[in-house]
Formats: structure tokens, sequence, C-alpha cells
């Protein structure tokens, strides 16, 4: 007897790590993906695989497995079809709005800004190469370009001059999701740092974890820790504005609210209802750890705390070429650098294959200092070697 069914949309190592969480509590999971054994239907009772982007694949799935809930865990998915389903009574996590509203750039930053009147950056969008370059003009140059559709900062880039804007354009438009070329263009912001805050909306009322910050290179996380050092000012404000989103999406679950700070000011900049990547720092951090968190709100199962370890990292474990034949050296290398009340562990994905500069695995650690783990979470990192051709 299963506590509940919940199917997955999108299987990749959130997914993983959600899976393993669901089935410690005696759930049926139904882990769905673009291509075969991908990480989490490694651990799950049942695979499909389809475009997420195919509404009528997505809705076949739905009602061959009947799930309790249905938990997307990436944004290329056809949302329409969600909001379908949800309106037939399938429940969606955290809800089909929630999803609707943060696959898209455009949807979050209108309802953000024009809506709930969060701080934001200057933006504009654009649906050509021109209108980049004019929205740019009135934005003000340096500028960061985006498409709309995307994940993980993939096609972002900054551009000082006219010339580079329409190069950035054309690189978003290479990089982006779905069939919609469309950027936004927005304000450059010297920030002092960027955070992630874990906001986890509950039946009981709304729950925030330690915030946590982030280095980007090349449009993705490279190292996260916990916690972020924010003046009170910068926290109350990151606080308030997560929650004000939270609430007017709806539903129960984790969203990763991103924010850049700025001295005493948390600048609203991105949102993804469900599990973050920079979150993954949670599995040797705290208590529940940001799956488990998911997993017991969308259940409505209590919470009656979040217990943070101490200072915590997380530093990706990069892949450098393509190749469906690779192996792993350096494990026992990069466990050894955990010490006594300072531990190291390791998360490899078991991706089918690498991608130059796909994610294949985290190293995590814990120490004295946020300085101190993020040393040793990167020493750990870069002691796992990828042996291509094996």
């Amino acid at each position: 007897m299963y506590l509940a069914t919940l199917m997955l949309l999108g299987s990749g190592e959130l997914g993983r790590e959600f899976a393993i969480a669901a089935k410690r509590l005696g759930c049926r999971v139904i882990a769905c993906d673009r291509y075969a054994d991908a990480p989490a239907m490694q651990v799950a009772d049942a695979a499909e695989v389809f475009s997420m982007l195919d509404g009528k694949a997505l809705k076949a799935a739905v009602k061959k497995h009947k799930p309790d809930v249905i938990v997307p865990e990436i944004e290329a998915i056809d949302t329409a079809a969600l909001a379908a389903l949800e309106k037939d009574g399938w429940r969606v996590a955290p809800s089909a709005k929630a999803v609707q509203l943060t696959m898209n750039r455009d949807g979050i930053r209108d309802f953000a800004a024009r809506e709930l009147g969060l701080t934001t950056s200057r933006y504009l969008f654009a649906q050509s190469r021109d209108e980049a370059i004019a929205a740019a003009g009135t934005v003000g140059l340096p500028c960061v370009i985006k498409p709309v559709m995307s994940s993980s900062g993939k096609g972002q880039s900054v551009a000082e001059t006219n010339e580079e804007v329409g190069e950035a354009w054309d690189h978003a438009v290479a990089n982006m999701r779905g069939d919609r070329p469309r950027v936004i263009v927005e304000e450059y912001i010297a920030f002092d740092s960027e955070i992630t805050l874990l906001t986890v909306a509950t039946k009981d009322g709304i729950l925030f974890c330690p915030p946590i910050g982030h280095r980007q290179e090349a449009g993705d996380y490279r190292e996260s820790w916990q916690p972020a050092a924010l003046t009170e000012g910068a926290h109350f404000s990151a606080r308030h504005q997560a929650r004000k989103i939270v609430e007017a999406l709806g539903g129960d679950g984790i969203f990763g609210v991103e924010f850049f700070i700025c001295g005493d000011k948390a600048i609203f900049s991105e949102l993804s209802p469900r599990p973050h990547d920079t979150g993954m720092v949670t599995l040797i951090s705290q208590s529940p750890n940001e799956f488990e968190l998911h997993l017991r709100a969308i259940l409505g199962l209590p919470i009656p705390s979040i217990e943070f370890a101490g200072p915590s990292a997380s530093a990706v474990v990069l892949a450098t070429q393509d190749s469906a034949k690779f192996s792993f050296d350096g494990i026992s290398k990069a466990l050894a650098q955990g010490a006594p009340q300072r531990p190291v562990d390791l998360r490899l994905f078991a991706k089918p294959a690498t991608l130059k500069n796909r994610r294949m695995g985290v190293a995590l650690a814990r120490d004295d200092t946020v300085e101190n783990a993020v040393a040793r979470a990167k020493s750990a990192a870069a002691r796992v070697v990828i042996r291509y051709g094996k």
C-alpha cells in the first residue's frame, strides 16, 4: 500500500533526490523525461519517455498512471496541458498557475513587478534583434539579456555595446527552450551577492530556510553555500518579498526565490516552484533537506522545525566534453577531504551521457565557517575526474 502516487515531470538530479525522499516515505514514483534512464528513473517505480512539451503525451501518461500529485521538476512543460489537467481534477504541485507563470521569465517578472510591486531591475522584452537593441537603449548599457524560456542561466549574457546586444540576442535564441524567440533585456545590477531563499508553503503557513549564496559561471551555478551573509535589512526584505509572491502563486511546496543583494536591498530576480539546484547544499546543511521539505509540504505532512547543522557548501562536478562512454576516478580522494566534525560527501547523478559543461555530480562539505566549507567542497569536487571513452 503506497502513501501516494507521485508523477515527476522531469527526472534529472533534482528529481532523483526528490524520488529518493518519496520512496523513503513509501510513495510510488513515476519518473518522466525526454530520454531513457534519466537519474530519477533509476530509483522510481515506473518511467515514461516523452517530451514534457507534448501535451497529448503528458495527458496520456497521467491517465495511465493516475497520480495523486503531478510534480513538475523542469521548466520546459506544456503548461496549458497542466492547467487543463488541474481543471479536470488532477492535482499539480504546487499549482498549475505557479508552473505556468514561472516557466517563462516574462510571466513571472511582470507578475512580480506589476501585480505584486516587488523590487526588480528595470526591464523590457524583445522579440527580434532590432527590438533587443532598442530595449537596451531604454534600459541602459551594460545590460543583461536572457531568453524568457530557459533554465539554470542558459542563454544569458551581458552586453556593453549595441553590437554585443545583437550577439547576445543570437546567443539567447540559440540556447532558449521551446519555440518562442523572446528575450528579457534588463538593467545590469552591480550586486554584492546573489542568493536563493528557499521558501516553503505549507498548510500551516510559510517557512524559510537559511539563505543560500551562490556563484554563477557560464549561466550555471558552480558553488553554493549556506548561510549567505546578509544584513538584517536585506534578509527582512527578501523574506517579505518571497512570502508575498509565494502566497500569491498558491499551492504547497518549496519555492526557490532568487534575489540580488545590494547592501540592505533585496532585488527580486527569478523563482522556481520546486527544489532549486543551488539548494543541493541542503543535503548536508540541514534537516529536512529541500527535497524532503517539498515532499512533506505537498503531502500535507508536519514540518515541526528546520534544523541547521552548520556552515556548508556544494561544488559541482562538470563534464568537459560529450561522451556516451565515461567513468569516474578520484572518488576515494574526494571523500578523504572529510574530517571529524567536518564531513564531506558526494552525489554522482548517474546520467547516461556527458555533455560539455553538464553537471554530473556535486561535492558537499560542512566546516566551521562558510569559507572553509566552500574550499573543502571545491577541493573534493576537483578530485573527481571524468575519464572519457571508458
